[in-house]
């Protein structure tokens, strides 16, 4: 028998990261997996600043390179053994660095497009945009976006980058994340919560302990890490209904001054006047008829 299936729109906070479909049956322990899985994932694609780089500036410098003169470079005897063998292919042109971490050797503009065209295709492969589209998130998604990246990498550099450069250091999740933002975002499974309706999601248990056996839409499921306590719970209306609820007390309270102006008191008996009619008109508590059977 075919697991009912619902679909998680997975957010931090108040952003929205992907929509992930999964079987109710499913275990909370491994749902909250693949949603690390592919936070991770699709964070490690969208951290794309390196690869920018390496289309103005070129490959890194050695890091006891970095950030000298070439005063100093020519004084301390210091030499860029990786300078001959990570060329890009078509040939280069200067372009120094301001920060002097590269090695000041722009690729030729072919190239360069090779690198930011993959670098933006990409980034539309784990594009929030899928989960306003209604599209759920895989790790196909990511794993296709880092395969676009790495191909375009070796288009251009065909010989390789240097060890230490670090889109080279991400290809081989050797990246040193302490201490930066990206450090930051990533989770841990261990360090984190998955929340619905203000509940935590027990990973001993079921999505269906929570969710029920019937196949569901759409539900909001929070990613929180540990420790940190409950998210905040979603807004009762969306930002569309709030806007349109505005408009309404806005028109009520102006046709209410015309009238207090006119001291005419029979809109008192009108359906508009009544505060709770707005709320219910959202709710879909309008216009109900009841007769016994």
């Amino acid at each position: 028998m075919m697991s009912c299936m619902v679909l998680l729109h997975v957010k931090r906070g108040e952003e929205s990261l992907f929509l992930l479909e999964v079987g109710v049956s499913t275990g909370v322990g491994e749902v909250l997996e693949r949603v690390v899985q592919l936070h991770n994932a699709t964070l490690k694609v969208l951290d794309c600043a390196d690869i920018e780089q390496l289309a103005e500036y070129g490959p890194s410098l050695p890091p006891e390179m970095q950030g000298l003169a070439d005063e100093q470079i020519e004084e301390l005897n210091l030499k860029d053994d990786w300078a001959e063998k990570s060329v890009a292919s078509g040939g280069e042109v200067e372009n120094r660095d301001p920060t002097g971490r590269r090695c000041g050797r722009q690729p030729t503009e072919k190239i360069r497009k090779v690198l930011l065209d993959a670098v933006r295709e990409a980034k539309g492969l784990v594009s929030k945009e899928l989960a306003k589209a209604g599209t759920p998130m895989t790790l196909r998604h990511p794993q296709d976006a880092l395969a676009l990246l790495g191909g375009a990498v070796t288009m251009a550099y065909p010989a390789g980058l240097p060890p230490h450069d670090p889109v080279r250091e991400e290809r081989e999740s050797r990246e040193r994340l302490e201490g930066t933002q990206a450090g930051k975002m990533v989770l841990e499974s261990a360090m984190t919560q998955l929340w619905f309706a203000g509940k935590e999601l027990q990973c001993d248990k079921r999505l269906r302990d929570y969710l029920g056996n019937n196949e569901k839409t759409k539900v909001i499921v929070k990613v929180q890490r540990r420790g940190v306590g409950a998210p905040a719970r979603e807004p009762q209306l969306t930002p569309d209904q709030q806007k349109a609820l505005m408009v309404q007390q806005f028109k009520r309270r102006e046709e209410l001054q015309k009238l207090e102006e006119a001291e005419d008191d029979s809109y008192l008996d009108s359906s508009w006047a009544d505060s709770r009619q707005l709320h219910r008109s959202f709710q879909g508590l309008c216009n109900i008829t009841w007769k016994p059977h």
